[in-house]
């Protein structure tokens, strides 16, 4: 194995090397390291690269191999943390001038998981200010690119997580998902995005959201992310709201079906525009169910899907007009988009905020319902694919000050409602860039999510495509279907 392929390996493939002694954790950060070196800032994945500190932990990690200590499942496995999360000694600065030069002063829950089970930390990836938006540029970082097509949209608020998945960055990348922000850079990129139940991963501290961010991985393969979850998920004290019942021994369990499942499937939930290309190849993922593994899917209505839109360009600007403040010192600073949508929201009053609640818990209620029927839905990830990342929308949209969800209407209807959710690639475009397929579980059901995940990716490979911006050449005809 060649370092490029060290650093495109999986972890599992990684851990099992590093428990044979076959290979060294400062032989995979060195790879990985040098990989960066040559494609950063090109893409403008890091907002934080930590190389010093990831080179002394390869080293201690190697030295407690060579003393026969007790090993985690993660040792010597680099790992890279979104800028919104907290690791001791590193910069948590959200992708906004107002945070910057703050300093973590402590690993939060998470991030400490990750460290206990032997990973090695890589640094911090970008974000756009403060997580508001599905395009990858923020007034700090600037735009973090597309792998596939330099200068375009990698996709929401863990962009630089599935930028670095993507491009080789090592195996495992931590992400957080309020609207789409780990499934939209899993389908811009071309890799896999769980969004598992909330409180299924402890956020420390909590964020102001009213229980809508999610935590979780973007990886190349299913079974990492199955990994990386197990390590990562459990109850914690620092968030009241996390789930009680310990993780499940997701890697082991992926293969196994207890019964045939009832899989949905919704080209629009009701109202959602989709481009042509990207409904054709979701459609084509969708009869690889049928085909390729023989399990029936119906295409159903979601009378409840309508209803989103309103919550949706309701709650958004009104959870960041908590920055209104803000804005006499700063508003020359900040993304102009950002300030748009924390106008729109800083007029809603309590009562208004409060009834928009009850209508929503209504909402959430009616997905719940349909849940008795069907064990998944399948929908689009995404309605459009990459587009360039100066703009909120595609050029062939609608276009408003800040309302980017219009191309993103499959995304946060399952933040509000809390189910486990997935991105998973399942095609190219004419143009090669990546397309997803969303798979929806019933709440709390993310093992479910990740074994129907697993059997597509059986079914239809995508792991080893690699973004020409890597590769070093575009993708053929041939290559481009999954």
């Amino acid at each position: 194995m060649d370092d490029t392929d060290l650093c495109f390996a999986p972890a599992t493939t990684l851990a099992a090397m590093i428990r044979a002694r076959t290979l060294s954790p400062t032989e995979v950060v060195e790879a990985v390291l040098a990989r960066i070196a040559a494609r950063e800032p090109q893409l403008n994945a890091f907002a934080h690269l930590a190389a010093g500190e990831a080179r002394e932990a390869a080293r201690q990690a190697e030295a407690a191999l060579v003393a026969g200590a007790p090993l985690g499942p993660l040792h010597g496995i680099p790992v890279t943390i979104k800028d919104h999360e907290a690791v001791r000694g590193m910069p948590v600065e959200y992708g906004t001038h107002l945070r910057r030069g703050d300093v973590a002063a402590a690993d939060n829950a998470m991030v400490a998981r990750l460290r206990a089970a032997g990973a090695i930390i890589l640094g911090k990836t970008t974000t756009p200010e403060f997580g508001w938006t599905g395009v990858s540029r923020s007034p700090l970082t600037g735009i973090t690119h597309n792998p596939w097509q330099h200068g375009y949209n990698a996709g929401a608020s863990s962009a630089g997580a599935g930028v670095a998945a993507a491009a080789g960055y090592g195996p495992l990348h931590q992400g957080s998902d309020g609207a789409g922000s780990i499934r939209m850079p899993a389908h811009f990129c071309g890799v896999y995005g769980l969004k598992p139940s909330y409180g299924r991963v402890p956020q420390s501290p909590m964020t102001a959201s009213d229980q809508t961010v999610h935590l979780g991985p973007l990886t190349r393969t299913v079974r990492d992310a199955a990994l990386m979850l197990k390590v990562m998920a459990g109850p914690h004290p620092d968030d009241q709201s996390s789930l009680e019942a310990p993780p499940a021994d997701y890697p082991a369990l992926l293969a196994q079906r207890p019964r045939r499942p009832r899989i949905a499937y919704s080209a629009d939930l009701g109202h959602a525009r989709v481009d042509p290309e990207v409904a054709a190849l979701v459609q084509r993922a969708v009869r690889a169910f049928e085909q390729d593994l023989g399990l029936p899917v119906e295409e159903v209505a979601t009378p409840w899907g309508p209803r989103g839109p309103d919550l949706a360009r309701f709650f958004w600007p009104a959870h960041f007009s908590r920055h209104a403040e803000r804005l006499p010192e700063w508003r020359d600073k900040m993304d102009p988009g950002f300030v748009a949508c924390i106008e729109a929201g800083q007029h809603i009053t309590l009562a208004e905020y409060q009834k928009m609640r009850l209508v929503k818990y209504a909402y959430c209620t009616e997905i719940h319902h349909f849940f008795e029927e069907w064990d998944f839905l399948l929908t689009p990830a995404v309605s459009v694919a990459a587009f360039p990342a100066d703009r909120l929308q595609p050029p062939h949209w609608p276009q408003h000050p800040w309302d980017w969800m219009s191309w993103a209407e499959f995304s946060y209807p399952f933040n509000l409602s809390q189910n486990p959710a997935a991105s998973i690639p399942c095609g190219f475009t004419a143009a090669g860039l990546p397309v997803g397929l969303q798979i929806v579980g019933r709440r709390f059901d993310d093992l479910g999510v990740l074994q129907m995940s697993a059997a597509f990716e059986a079914a239809r490979p995508w792991a080893m495509h690699r973004p020409p911006e890597v590769a070093g050449a575009v993708p053929s005809e041939a290559a481009l279907p999954l």
